[in-house]
């Protein structure tokens, strides 16, 4: 049996016990759901046994282990999955996911936990079952029971289950510590367990014993914590840094060279490619500078090889007119989403080719090159050798069999293939198959460098994400092996040696050098970073997506070695695995997923672009963009939480005390606050220190999120209304908040410059430099300061609008059918009108039948063009999908007229819409002060402004679902 599951899922900790217990030999695969053997799984964990049969039902998986345990424990399994996990995951859920209504319904299951297990040392009864199990697995991660009273029978049985033999055995394989609610949001395709509702049917049922999470976290805070906080809450003088014109390292201080890998100059960039390197390489050196370290970012575009001469071919352009074409593409993308680069260059430099020429002479003289022949491949229609990425056939490596892998690479196993090892190997231009001819080639000796470069990489490679490390090792374990680095093409660098002077460099061997080239263009002074005196130290980060780690890891490490000239070499190697498009891939083809141009016509803020990419960054495993949660972060995490902190503070400083800040006395409540923040600015201090940029804005958000909690808890506007002294404690209060605010802005630079620069407009402040030996809240605005004009920092995405994007970048294909569909629809044809009514899902026939001729011309060329069947049968299957989906369309029943229901003007259903708005955060800000005979009214208003909009939309009437209605 196997059991699939993704890193930290409690349901696959479950599993693991069950077949534990059952005495069942079981292997455990971690996965994601994007993982292309998990394209059948619904759900993870997933148990798979011998005969091939899935089961997706963790309680599907108990009973089929234990079949005669009783009614009684399929009761408790059932409660367990329904009832005990959604509470526990929204309640320690973060940012929009959690759930405030999560805490006393897990009060009240923990309760009923209690008091089961205070009649029976288990919930079946004298003897264990899998539902105690399935319950312990839920309660095993840290946190669940955290400041828990009063349940002592609960904790006993807790400690009865923990210490058993076979409950050890699988948590030295699957440490307790690893667990985490939140790997449930990624284990199944709806969502994980958030949209589950949780809900009490009477307010007596829950009892207060879990503790609050904020109380919770006020009671850790120690003496010296406090002391700490009270020591740096002080006005410091912090001298504001200037960078220099060109920037250079400098002895005893830290120096910080930072690259992304070189985008391909043949294609638009999506989301993908921009958080993979360049985004994440700019969020990363932005804090690097603001922390007072000597930082240099060089990045530029890869414009050699056979990916921009096969551009220049589908274009009918020379290959030089590409790269031109696309390099000022890519600028211009990156330049909108704020990229700051201190210099972006192009490979097809004078600087490159020199800079390439003479590493190649000084491995060549070293003696790490040889001459070999080699077979390659010819395409006699074309007539011309093929490079490596003008071949496409099947990956030669055991276990993988991917049918479109390049001469190069597989995208699907990751491995290096030569392009003679493929299986049917066929053009890429023409799709005939090639023949093998016999050439001189260069190789790198990789083996008598590997020595070096072993030595090297144990020194070096702490500093790498793991993916980076276990690729390099993996390469290691194989054995390296002679590299060929020149190729019988006209675009790119010429090879300065006798009888070679028609080959040029393959692109993976110049292409790193572009660092280089690309400092050197920036300063004559460019060996201070790359070959520094020994008493100057560089530290290198490179940032790159997982499969550029090989040639950042090992073949471009190995031709440095081979110099000998002591260049600098990468200490921080910062992989990201892939993000993904909603739940497939981007493709510019297909018109599926964003772009970096698309991005900006949406009409979203860069910022914004920015920080949700961060929050998505796939750092420890695949990702997906989603639209829906794009929304959400910008809503929740950004609107409600950030923004709503700041404006909030910022405003009532500028009505009440006219802008400025007044004297501020600090009680206990405010040096326990600055004490909690101090820990989430060293944390985030050190997350950024290791470019771990999700956990960096988690920290960020909860400082906003602590000083709403203390805002409102502790009402400056009630003060206001109270005596002299409480005046004065109100006029604390926002000092200590716009302050925060201050240190915000700080913190939310590296990801949002354009949006921290408009608060630090707004506080009337500049950017402050970081400290990261002493990571603790300063006085940044001082009594008397004056602040400037408060605005909102944030809009809301409706979702109305988030629906219209998601739709237009759903693909290209869909677009254009619709188009036809609409001009069909306009037709005078009465059964053109009746076939653009009927639907089948979200197609309607005049779609499908456009989608079956579209598709059917594409086999006719396919099959046209080989006879591989590898190549065309999965075309021809998705015809036979779609002509399917058309005869189902054409026999359902047409749209009656009755059912079009009358529409009121857009105009005055979106000022309605506002209008609920505008309502319903004002009965949330009633309800938040707790007198229901205030807010109870306004709620009334509020139905009724929902009635109304449901009558003039025809949407269904809003119910009252109180807990006294009666049920007829």
């Amino acid at each position: 049996m196997k059991i699939y599951t993704n890193e930290g899922n409690p349901f696959g900790l479950k599993l693991q016990l069950l077949a534990k217990f059952a005495k069942q030999p079981v292997e455990v695969v971690n996965v994601t759901l994007n993982d292309t053997e998990c394209k059948d799984f619904l759900v993870l964990p997933t148990l798979v046994l011998e005969n091939g049969v899935k089961l997706f039902s963790t309680d599907a998986v108990a009973k089929y282990l234990f079949p005669d345990e009783g009614a009684l424990r399929d009761e408790w399994l059932e409660w367990s999955t329904v009832k005990l996990a959604p509470a526990l995951a929204q309640h320690l859920a973060v940012g929009h996911r959690a759930n405030p209504d999560a805490l006393p319904v897990l009060n009240m299951l923990v309760r009923k936990l209690d008091d089961r297990l205070a009649e029976s040392p288990f919930l079946v009864g004298d003897k264990i079952t899998s539902a105690d199990i399935a319950v312990w697995s839920l309660l095993a991660p840290d946190g669940t029971l955290k400041g828990a009273l009063n349940i002592e029978h609960l904790k006993a049985w807790y400690r009865k289950i923990s210490a058993l033999a076979a409950v050890q055995d699988v948590l030295t394989e699957t440490p307790l510590a690893k667990l985490t609610f939140t790997s449930l949001q990624n284990s199944n395709r709806y969502g994980g367990l958030n949209h589950v509702p949780v809900h009490l049917h009477t307010s007596s049922e829950s009892e207060k014993l879990l503790a609050e999470t904020s109380g919770n976290l006020a009671d850790t805070v120690t003496e010296e914590e406090l002391n700490t906080a009270k020591r740096n809450f002080v006005q410091v003088a912090v001298p504001q840094r200037i960078e220099p014109r060109t920037v250079l390292p400098k002895s005893g201080e830290r120096n910080v060279l930072i690259t992304s890998a070189l985008p391909y100059v043949n294609n638009v960039p999506h989301l993908g490619n921009i958080i993979g390197c360049v985004l994440s390489a700019d969020i990363f050196a932005r804090y690097s500078r603001a922390a007072g370290y000597n930082t240099l970012y060089i990045c530029g575009t890869d414009e050699y090889g056979t990916a921009t001469e096969n551009k220049a071919l589908a274009e009918n352009l020379t290959p030089k007119q590409i790269c031109d074409k696309y390099f000022d593409l890519h600028n211009s993308i990156y330049r909108w989403f704020g990229i700051g680069f201190d210099f972006f260059g192009r490979t097809s430099s004078l600087q490159q080719t020199e800079i390439v020429q003479e590493a190649f002479n000084d491995v060549y003289k070293n003696g790490y090159i040889f001459t070999e022949s080699v077979e390659q491949l010819l395409c006699v229609k074309c007539d011309r050798f093929l490079a490596d990425r003008f071949v496409e056939g099947t990956c030669p490596h055991s276990g993988c069999g991917y049918e479109d892998a390049r001469g190069d690479q597989c995208d699907k196993c990751g491995k290096l293939v030569n392009a003679t090892e493929l299986i049917r190997p066929r053009c890429k231009i023409c799709n005939t198959a090639p023949i093998l001819r016999s050439s001189d080639q260069l190789f790198l000796d990789l083996p008598k460098v590997e020595p070096q470069l072993r030595a090297w990489m144990e020194g070096s490679e702490m500093g790498w994400t793991n993916n980076a490390r276990v690729i390099a090792r993996s390469w290691l374990r194989e054995g390296l092996r002679p590299r060929c680095i020149t190729r019988d093409l006209k675009w790119g660098i010429p090879v300065p040696l006798a009888g070679f002077e028609k080959k040029v460099f393959y692109v993976w061997f110049d292409a790193p050098y572009g660092y280089i080239s690309m400092t050197k263009h920036y300063t004559s002074e460019y060996k201070q970073w790359w070959i520094p005196s020994n008493d100057v130290k560089v530290e290198l980060f490179q940032f790159m997506a997982k499969d550029n780690v090989p040639f950042h890891s090992v073949i471009f490490p190995s031709s440095l070695l081979a110099t000998n000239k002591g260049h600098t070499m990468v200490t921080n190697i910062m992989a990201t695995e892939y993000l993904n498009y909603e739940d497939g891939k981007f493709s510019k083809s297909r018109g599926i997923g964003v772009f970096g141009n698309d991005a900006q016509e949406t009409g979203i803020p860069a910022d914004i672009w920015r920080f949700y990419l961060a929050c998505a960054r796939p750092e420890g495993q695949d990702s997906s963009f989603s639209w829906n949660d794009l929304a959400a972060r910008n809503n929740s995490d950004l609107l409600n939480n950030l923004g709503n902190f700041v404006n909030r503070a910022l405003v009532f400083c500028e009505k009440n005390f006219d802008g400025v800040i007044q004297a501020m006395t600090l009680t206990k409540d405010e040096l326990v606050l600055l004490a909690l923040i101090n820990r989430e600015v060293r944390a985030y201090v050190n997350s950024l220190e290791k470019a771990k940029l999700r956990d960096g804005i988690r920290h960020l958000l909860s400082i906003s999120r602590q000083g709403n909690g203390y805002m409102q808890a502790q009402q400056p506007w009630v003060l206001l209304k109270g005596t002299d002294e409480q005046k004065a404690r109100a006029a604390t209060i926002i000092g200590v908040c716009a302050n925060i605010a201050a240190i915000l802005a700080n913190l939310l630079f590296p990801y949002m410059p354009a949006t921290a620069r408009t608060l630090l407009t707004q506080l009337n402040a500049k950017q402050t430099q970081l400290n990261p030996r002493q990571p603790f809240i300063n006085i940044l605005l001082p009594t008397g300061h004056k602040i400037g004009k408060p605005a909102p920092l944030f809009t809301k995405l409706e979702q109305s609008f988030i629906d219209e994007l998601k739709q237009k970048f759903g693909g290209v294909q869909d677009q254009n059918i619709d188009k036809k569909a609409t001009l069909v629809a306009n037709t005078s044809k009465p059964d053109t009108a009746k076939a653009s009514l009927i639907t089948n899902g979200t197609q309607t026939i005049a779609q499908l039948e456009e989608a079956v001729r579209l598709q059917g011309e594409k086999v006719r060329q396919l099959k046209a063009s080989t006879k591989d069947k590898s190549v065309w049968q999965p075309e021809v299957n998705i015809l036979l999908d779609l002509k399917k989906q058309l005869t189902v369309a054409q026999a359902a029943p047409p749209v009656t007229k009755a059912a079009v229901v009358p529409q009121a003007s857009d105009a005055k259903v979106k000022e309605l819409e506002q209008r609920i708005t505008q309502q319903g955060e004002k009965v949330r800000q009633l309800k938040a002060a707790g007198d229901a005979s205030v807010w109870k009214p306004e709620v009334d208003v509020l139905l009724q402004m929902k009635k109304e909009l449901a009558t003039l939309t025809g949407a269904p009437q809003p119910t009252v679902q109180g807990k006294n209605k009666k049920k007829k």
